[in-house]
């Protein structure tokens, strides 16, 4: 059993097939899932496991280097609006339903039991050298 990092086997085995640019959607429990996606459903209920959470989890774990949100997080979830911008400088925001759209490129989806609106972010993958 490893020792620290992620513990969850899909999730860890999704994250680490994922190359440069490969993209990948973290999403509160409302967003609809893509058909033909990789999914990776850690949501238990209401709220369990945080947005949040997932999303620390995730970019301990991996090389970000763009991501995109839907711009109607500005102002219907600002505390998540907050969480993004500290955690990911250069985000961009796009309409929501852009967002759903760009998510069925997605390679990874990784729904978290958030419960609150537009709690969703698309990360680009970056490398680590």
């Amino acid at each position: 059993m490893k020792r620290a990092g992620i513990l969850n086997a899909a999730l860890s085995g999704g994250l680490a097939r994922l190359g440069h640019t490969d993209e990948l959607l973290v999403c509160d429990s409302g967003m609809p899932l893509p058909s033909g996606v990789e999914v990776v459903d850690l949501a238990f209920l209401p709220g369990i496991p945080a947005f949040a959470d997932v999303l620390d989890g995730i970019l301990a774990e991996l090389v970000v280097e763009g991501a995109t949100a839907a711009r109607e997080v500005r102002t219907a979830n600002a505390e998540c609006d907050a969480l993004l911008g500290a955690r990911l400088p250069g985000l961009t925001y796009i309409p929501h339903s852009e967002l759903k759209r760009l998510s069925r490129s997605s390679r990874l989806v990784v729904r978290t039991g958030e419960a609150r609106p537009y709690a969703n972010v698309l990360l680009r993958c970056g490398v680590a050298f």
